[in-house]
């Protein structure tokens, strides 16, 4: 057991050795603790071991020092040798060190100095570099129009860096460039802005354009709201078309978000910002304030916009033809003032307020000028019409970026009066070639219900006598008076088209449509009856028929008041209502037929008359009368039948006239003075001819003469051929100037002549 233990204890001890000679002393001390944690007399026994190990070291180091000695003791002895010779080099080397010194001191001068330019040449190219990296700083600064950032670059190399080191040539150089740089970005900015002025000049018709059709679509929208509102099924909001809601260029130029038409509501809103890239103008406009000479800049910008706006306003010269003309026309006077006006809000002082109302001043009485010229060569209605809504339109555009108008909607007046007389020459020439010349001028023949029923229609006729006759009948008129009628109703609704969208109240539009209606009414269909009555073709047959037409057209005028008061809602008893002249017009023109129809059934009588061929000498009478004679009273007795139809007094105004015309030709026929001589037999049968005259006006051939009223036509002829057959000159002359003489009627020189005779 002990002999164990200790070999143990020998293991242990030969462990901590060879532990404590591999390691770091820094861990000796707890492989030293646990030789005396063991057991008591432990570390004796390792101290004894461990001297055991000393003295074994030492005789290893003793055989190793035995063998190394004799060789230690050769160097040693050699190296005593080299001792002098060493000696001997050292000295050699710092003679030689010390003379190279000496040779080398101007080499190394001049090395310091080579090291000195090569550090000043290194910074210097370093500096070249910088400055070329700065200068391709501030051109890349120009290339993508940075120009803002290329002045600024500049400012601080002016007042920062360049002070810093201004007593460089350099610098100075850099310095003298600056300016030129600022000048070359002026240009370049300055060449741009010129070309966004041929750009926006290019582009105001665009741009007018689509404000226009804006404007329109708005208005459109808010007559719908407006239509909406007055049957009481609408509540949403009207917009109004103005800058300051959603109408600045900024933000587009209005909303329709709430137009109600989907396919208008889909449609993107372009504003002047989407036709036209604005940018140059703030860009030129920023550089030239940044570099003091934004006053340059504001002059130049204007003198410019006002040589554009001459130019826009300058006409082609056959804008008059088309409508297109018209609207290429307002398209770019409304885009150039819409640029104008977005300039004056988006910029501070570029435009003033009173530098547009210049402008607008300037342009407003050149456009008044222009539209009167042209206006007054357009002969057509429709385009005169268009012409007014283009001038509306583009009246309320520009009202509605702050522009006054006023005098725009005046010139409407001027254009309404140009609109009016152009549908009076249209209608003039319905009237007189599509209504009188087809018109056959007799009564208008009704086959059935529906044909009296659809002429009723057309024309306001109610006749209780008429009605109750049995079909087929005939109607008292012809057909160009529902014709005539119809067609002043189309021009009263082609009048009421001008009105729209004047912004004018009911009682100024029915003011307008009576004026132009008696335009028509008076000038150009009485002119146009007044026409028809003088020519030759026209009949006495045919004047009936216009008489009896103007009767029923006078008759219907309550009826168009009626028409135009149903339009406007205006009480034809308002105080200052214009009332309709169609009465004055018929009636005129119904007395120019009637002169007519006298005027021709004279001419008529003349043409038998001048059939006459008596036998001045004849013997005596061959009792009966002459054929001429016969034949005319055939004709008057027809005609006067004819007459049925017209007024009671018209037809015996006529009779009268045509007894009286037939009694005065034939006493001028016997007191010609180409008539030198006349037979008894010869008076005898131009009795018997006046004896037929006398039958048939007592024959009453027109209705309504009281007694011998239309016989006494001929009462200076009777008494002359009755002094004359009986010879009774002693009565005539006993009882001459007596009221109640036999021969009253007979004047003493026409008794002379004939007696002469």
């Amino acid at each position: 057991m002990a002999d164990s233990e200790t070999l143990e204890f020998v293991t242990e001890h030969e462990r901590i050795l060879q532990e404590i000679e591999s390691t770091d002393t820094a861990c000796v001390g707890p492989t030293l603790r646990s030789i005396y944690d063991d057991q008591p007399n432990a570390h004796k026994r390792f101290m004894e071991k461990l001297d055991a190990r000393i003295r074994n070291h030492d005789r290893e180091i003793e055989k190793m020092c035995n063998f190394h000695h004799q060789g230690f003791v050769d160097a040693i002895t050699e190296l005593l040798k080299v001792r002098a010779d060493a000696e001997k080099l050292m000295g050699q080397v710092t003679d030689t060190n010390r003379r190279l010194q000496e040779a080398g001191r101007d080499v190394r001068a001049q090395t310091e100095e080579v090291i000195r330019c090569r550090i000043q040449q290194r910074n210097m190219a370093t500096t070249v570099e910088k400055l070329h990296c700065f200068f391709l700083l501030i051109e890349a600064s120009l290339c993508p129009h940075r120009y803002y950032a290329a002045l600024k670059t500049m400012e601080q190399l002016e007042k920062v860096y360049i002070p810093r080191v201004s007593h460089y040539r350099f610098c100075q150089i850099m310095a003298e460039n600056l300016p030129r740089l600022r000048e070359e970005i002026k240009d370049i900015s300055m060449s741009d802005l010129k070309d966004f002025l041929e750009s926006i000049r290019k582009h105001s018709d665009k741009v007018g354009e689509t404000a226009m059709r804006q404007a329109q679509q708005h208005r459109t929208f808010n007559s719908a709201v407006a239509k909406q509102l007055h049957i009481g099924h609408y509540s949403k909001p009207v917009y109004s078309l103005s800058r300051h809601t959603n109408t600045h260029l900024s933000n587009g130029l209005w909303s329709n978000d709430d137009t109600g038409d989907d396919e208008d509501a889909d449609e993107e809103i372009l504003t002047a910002q989407d036709l036209v890239d604005f940018s140059p103008v703030y860009r030129c406009l920023h550089i030239y304030s940044v570099l003091g000479d934004r006053e340059t800049f504001e002059n130049y910008y204007r003198k410019q916009r006002k040589k554009q706006a001459r130019l826009v306003l300058q006409p082609q010269a056959n804008m008059h033809e088309t409508v297109e003309g018209y609207r290429r026309y307002f398209n770019q006077i409304v885009g150039f003032f819409v640029v104008e006006d977005h300039i004056l809000h988006a910029t501070r002082g570029l435009v003033t307020r009173a530098f547009t109302d210049e402008l607008w001043n300037m342009a407003l009485s050149k456009i008044i000028a222009v539209l009167r010229t042209h206006s007054s060569y357009c002969e057509d209605p429709d385009l005169v019409l268009e012409l007014k809504n283009l001038i509306v339109i583009c009246a309320d555009t520009l009202q509605g970026y702050g522009f006054p108008v006023s005098r725009l909607f005046d010139l409407l007046f001027e254009v309404r009066d140009q609109y009016n007389e152009t549908l009076l020459k249209k209608w003039a020439a319905v009237f007189r070639w599509e209504i009188f010349e087809s018109d056959n001028y007799s009564p208008i023949p009704v086959e059935t219900e529906e044909e009296y029923k659809l002429v009723t229609s057309r024309f306001p006729f109610h006749d209780p006598e008429i009605e109750k006759q049995d079909f087929p009948k005939k109607l008292p008129m012809s057909q160009s008076v529902p014709q005539i009628y119809t067609q002043v109703k189309e021009f009263i609704y082609a009048s009421l088209k001008f009105s729209e969208s004047l912004h004018r109240s009911s009682t100024e539009i029915d003011d307008m449509l009576r004026k132009s209606t008696n335009l028509l009414l008076t000038r150009t269909l009485s002119s146009c009856l007044q026409n028809l009555t003088k020519k030759p073709h026209i009949g006495l047959t045919e004047l009936v028929q216009i008489i009896i037409n103007t009767t029923h057209l006078e008759q219907a005028c309550k009826y168009l008041e009626e028409f135009i008061t149903n339009i406007t809602n205006i009480s034809p008893e308002t105080v200052h209502t214009t009332r309709l002249y169609g009465l004055s017009t018929f009636k005129d023109a119904r007395h120019a037929a009637e002169g007519e129809i006298y005027t021709k059934l004279n001419q008529k009588i003349d043409e038998f008359i001048q059939l006459a061929d008596y036998e001045w000498s004849m013997a005596e009478s061959d009792g009966r009368a002459s054929g001429y004679l016969m034949d005319l009273i055939n004709f008057l007795r027809s005609t006067f039948q004819v007459f049925t139809h017209l007024p009671g007094k018209v037809a015996q105004t006529a009779c009268m006239s045509a007894c009286k015309h037939l009694s005065t030709s034939l006493m001028q026929m016997l007191l010609d003075s180409e008539l030198k001589q006349i037979s008894m037999g010869a008076i005898q049968q131009f009795n018997l001819d006046v004896m037929q005259c006398e039958l048939f006006a007592s024959s009453e051939p027109v209705p309504g003469f009281q007694g011998d009223t239309l016989q006494l036509a001929f009462i200076d002829l009777r008494q002359l051929l009755d002094l004359f057959m009986v010879w009774d000159w002693s009565t005539y002359l006993a009882d001459y100037g007596q009221p109640n003489s036999k021969y009253l009627r007979v004047n003493p020189a026409t008794a002379l002549a004939l007696l002469e005779k």
